[in-house]
């Protein structure tokens, strides 16, 4: 029974053709008694017709009734005295509830009024309703109007409820949506970072092998022990960047940044060809994982592009301050044009570096800026705030 009311819940049109069944039924079984059955027949037909679309059509509806109603009453008084008396007409008090649950009170009480006019002319021609007949009409109209009200006021709890069940849905969605954009991002910057600085070096160091293979071997084996030292910390490095990825904490990860990771990468990139010199004052290894991992970013990628875009003879400064509460970063190179050992194999940026170290840097809630200097030089700033709590 229950899920049959739910069914009929979704389906106004059915419920309410079955409404307007039962009060054609009530009418038929009174037949009997009328003297004109044939105008009584057809009123009982007619009457409950504009229930079926109610709540489709509320305010055509309503009309329709009173029209059937009023009409009712002329034949009623006119052909067939007697043969108004019809359930159907509770259909009337059907309509008022409609209007007042379904469009508003302003055109339930207009509907109201026309009622009053139906039984104001239906007493005058007919003289009935009388009496408790009369006040038994005035006790159903009021109770339509009550019921209205209170469901009235169900409807829009629930459509509120609804409204607001909708708007949870859309925000757990775009969280949702919103957290795997941040992911994806994050694991696009560590990739971009660990894999860009290596291939770079590998680059370089392989057309350097290359043009110095048959005039220089000694420098050539150095190009390629370079590479294959490269090679193997990349790869020790993508995988530790892949576990920091699948795992909230990764402690174990934690030494190759710090002051000795800094000093580990300049070494690196010394011996890819740049020329970095390097200034660290203050305790870098100590500070939280989130801004020493930062760090050691941020220097890397800035190195990176030293080596791709400074020249044939870059050289970096690398200066590292921790302050009271913060860490300050500053890169600056010699500038110049990308390297032209070969134009077959001459590097182009993608541009995603800079923009990696800036949403790194955003997300720590820190500052950057980079940007050519007067002189030529291209220099890397950044200033990244200590949360206060240490690993």
């Amino acid at each position: 029974m229950r899920r049959f009311s739910l069914w009929l819940r979704g389906r106004p049109v059915v419920a309410d053709s079955l409404l307007a069944v039962s009060l054609l039924i009530f009418d038929v079984f009174g037949v009997g008694d009328e003297a004109d059955k044939l105008v009584y027949l057809t009123f009982s037909v007619l009457l409950p017709l504009p229930l079926v679309l109610r709540r489709v059509y509320p305010r055509a509806m309503a009309a329709a009734m009173l029209v059937l109603s009023l009409v009712n009453t002329l034949v009623g008084y006119l052909v067939a005295p007697g043969s108004t008396d019809h359930v159907a007409l509770i259909g009337v008090g059907v309509m008022l509830y409609t209007l007042v649950a379904y469009v508003g009170r302003r055109d339930a009480l207009i509907y109201v009024g026309f009622i009053v006019l139906d039984l104001v002319l239906t007493i005058v021609l007919l003289h009935e309703p009388r009496g408790g007949d009369l006040a038994l009409l005035v006790v159903i109209y009021a109770l339509c109007w009550t019921l209205a009200e209170f469901n009235g006021a169900r409807h829009a709890y629930d459509a509120e409820v609804a409204a607001r069940l909708a708007v949870a849905d859309y925000d757990k969605e775009r969280r949702a949506h919103d957290a795997v954009a941040a992911e994806r991002t994050r694991i696009a910057r560590e990739l971009h970072d660990v894999v860009a600085h290596a291939v770079s070096v590998i680059i370089v160091q392989a057309d350097g092998a290359k043009y110095a293979l048959r005039h220089d071997p000694d420098t050539a084996e150095r190009a390629l022990a370079a590479i294959a030292g490269t090679g193997r910390d990349a790869l020790r490095e993508l995988r530790r960047t892949v576990t920091l990825l699948r795992t909230e904490h990764a402690p174990e990860l934690l030494p190759q940044h710090g002051s000795a990771g800094i000093a580990a990468l300049a070494q690196m990139m010394r011996e890819a060809g740049v020329a970095v010199d390097l200034e660290l004052t203050g305790e870098l290894d100590d500070i939280t994982t989130e801004v020493s991992l930062g760090v050691h970013r941020i220097v890397q990628e800035s190195l990176t592009n030293t080596l791709r875009h400074a020249g044939t003879s870059p050289k970096a400064v690398v200066r590292v301050h921790r302050r009271d509460d913060e860490v300050f970063v500053e890169v600056t190179d010699s500038g110049g044009v990308p390297a032209q050992v070969n134009p077959g194999t001459a590097m182009a940026g993608t541009g995603m570096g800079l923009v990696g170290m800036r949403e790194r840097v955003a997300v720590l809630g820190g500052i950057l800026s980079a940007g050519r200097l007067d002189d030529g030089r291209w220099q890397v700033r950044a200033t990244l705030p200590l949360r206060g709590d240490t690993d």
